[in-house]
């Protein structure tokens, strides 16, 4: 993958506690070492323009916030297109999802990424305005970073055996 154009895109906003994970995970993972070149991203928009975002990369991985009934603040879920679980920012109310944008994109011939992965991680509070996490997510950041960075660096860069 080393010559492959890859992006790590964080959906949320940053005022909105912790719907800014992705974008603060973003930030860290680009402190991080990766061979090769990707880049880096940051967007509150969802749906159809995240389309021009990511179209012009071969392989992409979203990271995005998620509130479920059963889940646990600080869990990470990982998965594809084709297993798609709605997540916050991948669609709103004056826009089509995320799925739907994708399969839009693929009919009218629009050029997408190639593979496409999505992350998760569940949260607490997404409607109250603040810079900083729950304290839940907070004290476990630094073992969601560690998990989202290994498991980006096992998705870019497999071992071979």
């Amino acid at each position: 993958m080393q010559d492959e154009k890859i992006l790590i895109l964080g959906l949320g906003n940053e005022i909105l506690k912790d719907d800014g994970i992705a974008p603060r995970l973003v930030k860290d993972l680009q402190q991080k070492s990766f061979p090769g070149s990707i880049c880096f991203k940051t967007s509150s928009m969802g749906g159809l323009e995240i389309l021009e975002l990511i179209r012009e990369y071969h392989t992409v991985l979203i990271l995005d916030a998620i509130k479920t009934k059963e889940g646990i603040p600080g869990d990470v879920y990982y998965f594809n297109p084709e297993d798609f679980h709605e997540t916050m920012h991948l669609s709103n109310l004056h826009d089509v999802n995320f799925i739907t944008a994708i399969e839009l994109a693929k009919k009218i011939k629009l050029s997408i990424p190639e593979t496409i992965h999505i992350i998760a991680i569940e949260i607490v509070e997404d409607l109250e305005f603040g810079r900083s996490l729950s304290p839940e997510l907070e004290e476990k950041y630094p073992d969601i970073l560690e998990s989202v960075h290994d498991h980006l660096y096992s998705k870019l860069f497999p071992v071979e055996g």
